[in-house]
């Protein structure tokens, strides 16, 4: 069976690397999946969740911030501002933040400050659902 590198890279950690068969991320225009020998590329990432799956057949999921990745020579790079298993989410923590980023939207503010609130409030909804699907 073909596989390619991952690697996973959060502002503080090393996520993940090692091979992989198949590589779903969240993108702009919907849910992008990498195979073996994609063409090389460059693509922006939206908050949301990523499945891997890995030579063995097991499928590790992680929700992950905003970022990039970059498919180069059958190995990708991703890099992200936070990863992290649906395990290790705190879900009140996580409702915490999608209520405080939904009264930050009702509140007149700048535009930058709107778009900031809008991906606080994807993330916050990215974490709660695969918290609620995955654990």
């Amino acid at each position: 069976m073909s596989s390619f590198g991952i690697e996973v890279y959060a502002c503080d950690k090393v996520f993940y690397r090692g091979r992989g068969v198949s590589l779903t991320l969240p993108m702009p225009d919907g849910e992008g999946t990498l195979l073996p020998h994609h063409e090389d590329s460059i693509i922006a990432l939206i908050p949301g969740v990523m499945k891997l799956r890995t030579e063995d057949g097991q499928e590790k999921i992680a929700v992950i911030s905003a970022g990039m990745a970059q498919m180069i020579n059958n190995r990708v790079k991703i890099f992200v501002h936070t990863a992290e298993r649906p395990e290790e989410i705190d879900v009140n923590r996580a409702r915490a933040a999608r209520e405080r980023a939904r009264e930050q939207l009702r509140q007149k503010q700048s535009l930058a400050e709107y778009h900031i609130n809008r991906v606080a409030l994807a993330r916050a909804m990215s974490r709660l659902s695969a918290a609620s699907k995955y654990k």
